[in-house]
């Protein structure tokens, strides 16, 4: 049997003396499209600094691995995992093309590649990733010229370039307009479809495409719901999840309200 591409055995995080994730327990194999689930504060981010080894869990509290190891240095682990956040972690230097940034996964910098040997194979391996994300038009175009979903492909590309074995994306569609928004879930389809495993985290039920087959549901550090969406999508598990009474009211793509919103617009 392969060995899970993400396993969490009891793993905490503190920060502060605040207990951030509590004896979480986590296993995600190869092929295992995921959706984690919760509100602002659940410490969904702070399990994706888990994942990308920028912190570490609470001495002796449990243990990491991915794919059966418990460390990795970064070149390495961005073969296993590539990272997509709402908003880019750093600003982006010297003005770079769409093509600089997609290129630019691959020595781990954010669009600079002044000062590395950038070989033709690299510039190669840029474009097909820009081909994967469906913006080789706008190889040469400036960053700072593209749409917010333009920008956002622009950033799939650049950790798709690496060939990770999973891609995790973190609040992917923050600061986008409907049809954005639209056309970043049908790119989500392509990419759980070409083989790569799908990780989702978010607070948005619609940003669930059928491809995902489980959710995970999260509040206040723990793990409270875990299961195929018909099971863990119910009113009294989302309820619970985002700490108000929340109903349910598509499942195509999923939508919920607050319940005392949907009363009032009724009336």
């Amino acid at each position: 049997m392969s060995l899970p591409l993400i396993e969490l055995d009891q793993v905490s995080v503190v920060r502060n003396g605040n207990r951030i994730l509590d004896k979480l327990h986590l296993t995600i194999h190869e092929g295992e499209h995921t959706a984690i689930l919760g509100p602002n504060g659940c410490g969904k981010s702070t399990l994706i600094k888990l994942l990308t080894r920028e912190i570490y869990p609470y001495a002796g509290s449990g243990t990491l691995r991915i794919l059966g190891r418990d460390r990795w240095l970064q070149r390495e682990l961005r073969t296993v995992l590539g990272v997509v956040s709402g908003e880019p972690k750093e600003p982006l230097l010297g003005d770079p093309t769409v093509l600089d940034v997609a290129v630019s996964g691959l020595i781990g910098t954010y669009g600079v590649l002044w000062g590395y040997d950038i070989t033709p194979e690299m510039i190669e391996q840029g474009r097909r990733a820009l081909a994967a994300a469906e913006i080789s038009h706008l190889a040469h175009r400036k960053v700072d010229t593209l749409s917010a979903g333009e920008h956002r492909r622009t950033f799939i590309a650049r950790a798709l370039v690496c060939h990770p074995k999973a891609l995790v994306l973190d609040e992917p569609t923050t600061s986008l307009d409907i049809k954005a928004t639209n056309d970043f879930c049908g790119s989500m389809r392509l990419i759980a479809r070409s083989g790569k495993t799908l990780i989702l985290v978010t607070h948005h039920l619609e940003e669930i495409v059928p491809e995902i087959q489980r959710v995970v549901l999260m509040r206040a550090g723990r793990i409270i719901a875990d299961g195929s969406p018909q099971e863990v999508l119910t009113d009294p598990l989302l309820s619970e999840t985002f700490s108000a009474e929340v109903r349910l009211v598509s499942r195509d793509p999923y939508r919920a309200v607050l319940a005392e919103s949907a009363s009032l617009a009724a009336s």
